[in-house]
């Protein structure tokens, strides 16, 4: 009795529509995406170099100015390379009351600001990251929300604050109100950067007897040097060109940083010193690009935890 097998049943039309079905001899014949298909890598790179280049020199074209502008006698805005070169600019303005009297104010001001900062956002970071608490959260949103409170809607209070506690005019006091208000931002960098140090060697060294704040200043800190010159060179950077806080709290121009005394270029009536201005911007950025270099060599690149839990 022959045997019958039974017929393929067809399939469907607009059964799996959205389905391929693929067959031995159409396998290697299926195609990309049209979208990856047609996308042209060499074209992506291209503009996004085109990009970069615009944006770049919307940052160099000011400082070209500032460079230029110095060495003309002539200075005016437009950006000019000069006729001839002059250092006039720069010994019209290096005089103790108009420059150095002021840096030594910036630098006072703003490294009092980034020690005081950093040792209180420390000692901030530390329960909040070693500690399992129920507010931790909650704080760390209130001091986030602290970050976005403009300096310029509490400044009247604040000057009132500074009458009643005789402190108006006085540069220790402005060095602790610009500390209070960059230790927000400070304690939240701290707390992530104190968060990568493993607690294990803590441990190990509670073991051993260390107290809690031993263990702080021997294990931790040595360990995020690199974090503490970040969070100190982003305080100093932000108090060296803060003006609107010392222009309201010190009144003497004998206490005044550089970046009140700035003032000083712009004359009456419009007139301005372009060249001088620019002599005193050259100035009046070095301190902060040496420190940045300074700190960056000293602190070296990244956490020196390799091999530090082993074993």
């Amino acid at each position: 009795m022959a045997q019958t097998t039974p017929a393929a049943s067809p399939v469907p039309v607009g059964v799996g529509a959205g389905v391929a079905v693929s067959t031995p001899g159409t396998a290697h014949r299926r195609r990309r995406p049209p979208s990856v298909a047609s996308s042209d890598p060499r074209s992506a790179r291209l503009l996004s170099n085109v990009v970069l280049v615009v944006v770049g020199l919307c940052f160099l074209l000011p400082l070209g100015w500032i460079v230029l502008a110095s060495l003309d006698a002539s200075a005016t805005l437009a950006v000019r390379v000069p006729e001839d070169v002059t250092f006039a600019n720069y010994s019209a303005v290096m005089t103790p009351e108009q420059t150095w009297v002021p840096l030594a104010n910036s630098f006072v001001l703003s490294a009092g600001t980034g020690l005081i900062t950093v040792v209180a956002s420390v000692l901030a970071a530390y329960p909040l990251s070693r500690y399992r608490m129920r507010f931790n959260k909650p704080f760390m949103y209130a001091v986030l929300f602290g970050t976005c409170l403009p300096i310029t809607a509490m400044m009247v209070p604040v000057y009132s604050l500074f009458v009643r506690l005789n402190l108006l005019d006085s540069l220790p006091g402005t060095t602790f109100f610009m500390a209070a208000t960059s230790l927000p931002m400070a304690i939240w960098m701290t707390k992530n950067f104190m968060d990568s140090v493993p607690i294990s060697l803590e441990e190990a060294a509670w073991t051993d007897g260390a107290s809690a704040m031993t263990t702080l200043r021997r294990v931790v800190l040595p360990l995020m040097r690199p974090g503490l010159a970040v969070v100190f060179i982003f305080v100093f950077i932000q108090a060296w060109g803060n003006f609107f806080v010392p222009f309201v709290l010190l009144l003497t121009p004998e206490k005044q940083p550089a970046a009140v005394s700035i003032f000083a270029f712009f004359g009456q009536y419009g007139s301005v010193a372009y060249g001088q201005l620019a002599a005193y911007s050259m100035l009046y950025s070095l301190p902060a690009v040496a420190l940045y270099v300074l700190v960056s060599r000293l602190s070296g690149s990244s956490f020196a935890l390799a091999g530090a839990v082993k074993g």
